[in-house]
């Protein structure tokens, strides 16, 4: 029996579940979200928790079932507490800016980046160099802050970069004359 998906799933007081066919709709006090569910699975709701079965012991449910359980446990604390991630900009004069909905990032190239924040998800920068991206759907979190990251990964050497904040770069020597 798949751990993860064996364990019930705790719905906090101000959120609300409903589960129509595949269908499963959560709204709380951060907003709403749906999530569609495996036909294979079976999900049980009640007031105050949450439970997955599967139908047979195969590779496939085993696997499904603690997807699903996890999938559901992100939904339900994403519309009660949200997600967010922390981004550190590192380099001599790299800086962001936020004009509207539009990330504005100088990275040292020859041209600063515009980078559209999608919607649903929500972007602080605190003083120039540290951004936080956050928002209520875990998926988008992640792929907003990875998008923003992948335009100046960390590099070794000079350790300049975009970088999550809990992320460590391992530093290289650089070349010695002798």
């Amino acid at each position: 029996m798949s751990r993860v998906g064996r364990k019930p799933i705790t719905v906090p007081e101000k959120v609300k579940l409903n589960l129509k066919a595949n269908l499963l709709s959560v709204e709380g006090p951060k907003g709403k979200l749906s999530l569609t569910v495996h036909p294979r699975m079976k999900v049980d709701v009640t007031e105050k928790e949450v439970t997955v079965k599967r139908p047979t012991n195969t590779r496939q449910d085993r696997s499904l079932h603690g997807l699903t359980r996890a999938l559901i446990q992100n939904t339900v604390l994403g519309v009660s507490e949200g997600f967010s991630k922390s981004l550190k900009i590192e380099g001599v004069g790299f800086r962001a800016q936020l004009k509207g909905k539009t990330l504005v990032l100088s990275l040292g190239y020859s041209h600063p980046i515009n980078y559209a924040v999608p919607e649903g998800v929500e972007v602080k920068v605190g003083q120039q160099n540290t951004l936080t991206v956050s928002g209520i759907n875990k998926k988008e979190v992640g792929q907003v802050a990875a998008d923003i990251r992948r335009f100046y990964e960390p590099e070794p050497y000079g350790g300049k970069g975009v970088r999550y904040a809990d992320e460590v770069v391992r530093r290289k020597q650089g070349k010695t004359v002798g």
